[in-house]
């Protein structure tokens, strides 16, 4: 709206000039070279804007005509350029689709036309990758580092490389490099991290936490969780050395993840050498509630190490009652009643635990029971532990498929932080007996035992596991498979042990 008003504007000035020239009439006169011409005003004004008009146009050609070949030039230049991104483009494809030939050709293409471009560059390198050209890539990686746009990019290119060939020092100082040329790169950052807990340093593993987190990098939650458990570490590599260090490392880990265990296990522990039992037992029984953990339990069983196993029995009771009796209260209670001689109740803190899925460690707790109770050669004992070798497995520290009865700040496989989870071994997950085949049922699901009457004879094991098995080890939590013990040949002149019915679950 705003034009066809402004050129209504012009088109009045425009008329009213027309009508003041023709009620103002003149004569303009020219003398040049000893002529002279003489018209009107308004002739004069159109004659001059007639040559205007024809002087513009002459000047257009000639313009056009020298600038010529420049245009001529830069056409060419974009229809190479065109042609470069074109072939750039199905390079990328070809390296996607894992075409090594067609990648090279593309990328030979590509750098021909576009001389240097990174991206040129970078497909290169990629078609160097695929096509196992590790000298290719590398060089095209080590010229990209030369310009500052790309340099980056090239360490990365580097990096790879250098970890595909094992070379973790090379490796680490193109990623040291990177963090220093861009602090906010998120790869450099975490190559640092992982390499400091590589090397076991966790002062300069919790700066570049910090840092990570003051860039924005990594989340504040997860930042927080990776700075209680690399306190955890060091404070766990003091504990011996340096306990009041090793305290303050584990307290501040505690208030980060009240719910990380070995921070509250190593912070129970030196508050209970340093005799402030109240704080210790304060510690783990926070750490109780949010997960109860049989290293707390063994953490709070031992607090005072003169007590005697009654007292340890009463500990145990205030952990059940505190997790509602949660089942690792229930083997707390349990070991604490055995060490008190009180057999009874050990087998009727565990009997819930025999009724719902009973895994390895109550099997073995329960042969241990019949041991300490009858002796190492008992037929009942024998028959817990060939249960406890068909038995779903506990749950254990787990990472990267590595299963540990202990926990580590960093995974063995990946090197990641953090890594290890306490949870059942997944290869037995969601294992159940409808998923059990017919001809297994009766092995891996035996049902439920006689009640305890007298001890049979002895008789000697078929196999040497049956008598030499230390049933006070932890669980056995190795991801070989279960071996298959056969129930033992009872002797002519000795009762034979009574065989478990067939479980009526399955199915």
């Amino acid at each position: 709206m705003w034009r066809a008003l402004a050129f209504l504007a012009l088109l009045a000035i425009a008329a009213y000039g027309a009508v003041w020239l023709a009620d103002h009439p003149g004569v303009v006169t020219v003398t040049w070279s000893g002529y002279e011409v003489a018209t009107s005003l308004a002739a004069a004004l159109v004659g001059v804007l007639i040559f205007a008009v024809i002087l513009g146009f002459v000047w257009a050609f000639t313009r056009g005509i020298l600038r010529f070949p420049h245009r001529l030039r830069v056409r060419n230049r974009a229809r190479r350029r065109a042609r470069g991104y074109e072939a750039l483009s199905r390079g990328m494809v070809a390296v996607g689709s894992g075409d090594p030939a067609a990648a090279r050709r593309h990328a030979g293409e590509a750098a021909r036309l576009l001389g240097d471009e990174p991206l040129a560059l970078l497909l290169k390198a990629q078609a160097a990758q695929i096509s196992g050209d590790r000298a290719g890539a590398e060089n095209a990686f080590r010229r990209m580092t030369e310009e500052p746009e790309t340099r980056v990019l090239g360490l990365r290119g580097l990096f790879v490389e250098a970890r595909r060939q094992g070379d973790e020092a090379t490796a680490r100082a193109y990623a040291a490099e990177a963090a220093r040329l861009a602090p906010g790169v998120s790869w450099a950052n975490e190559a640092v991290l992982e390499a400091q807990c590589a090397d076991r340093d966790w002062n300069n593993a919790l700066e570049t936490v910090s840092r990570r987190a003051s860039l924005g990098i990594a989340d504040k939650t997860a930042a927080r969780r990776q700075r209680a458990v690399l306190l955890t570490a060091s404070a766990l590599e003091l504990e011996a050395g340096d306990p009041e260090r090793a305290l303050a490392q584990a307290r501040e880990a505690v208030k980060l993840a009240p719910d990380l265990v070995p921070a509250a296990a190593v912070a129970g522990r030196l508050f209970a050498r340093r005799a402030d039992l109240k704080r210790a037992a304060r510690v783990v029984e926070a750490a109780w509630k949010a997960s109860p953990h049989p290293d707390l339990a063994r953490v709070y069983l031992d607090l005072r190490p003169g007590d005697s196993s009654r007292d340890r029995l009463a500990r145990a009771e205030t952990l059940a009652r505190l997790s509602s009796w949660h089942p690792e209260s229930r083997f707390a209670i349990a070991r604490a009643a055995l060490e008190a001689r009180e057999f009874g109740r050990a087998r009727d803190v565990l009997s819930p635990l025999l009724a719902d899925n009973p895994t390895q460690r109550v099997y073995l707790m329960m042969a241990e029971i019949e041991e300490a109770e009858h002796g190492r050669g008992s037929g009942r004992a024998r028959e817990w532990l060939a249960r406890a070798a068909h038995a779903p497995r506990d749950p254990a520290w787990c990472a990267d498929g590595i299963v540990s009865d202990r926990w580590a700040p960093v995974s063995p496989v990946s090197g990641r932080l953090d890594a290890f989870v306490w949870q059942t071994p997944p290869e037995l997950l969601g294992r159940s007996s409808r998923e059990v085949p017919p001809e297994e049922k009766e092995v891996s699901e035996p049902g439920p035992l006689p009640a305890p009457g007298p001890a049979v004879k002895e008789e000697k094991p078929a196999h040497p596991a049956g008598n030499g098995l230390d049933t006070s080890a932890p669980p056995f939590v190795a991801t070989a498979t279960p071996v298959v013990f056969p129930p033992p040949k009872p002797k002519e002149d000795e009762a034979p042990v009574p065989a478990p019915e067939p479980s009526r679950r399955a199915g």
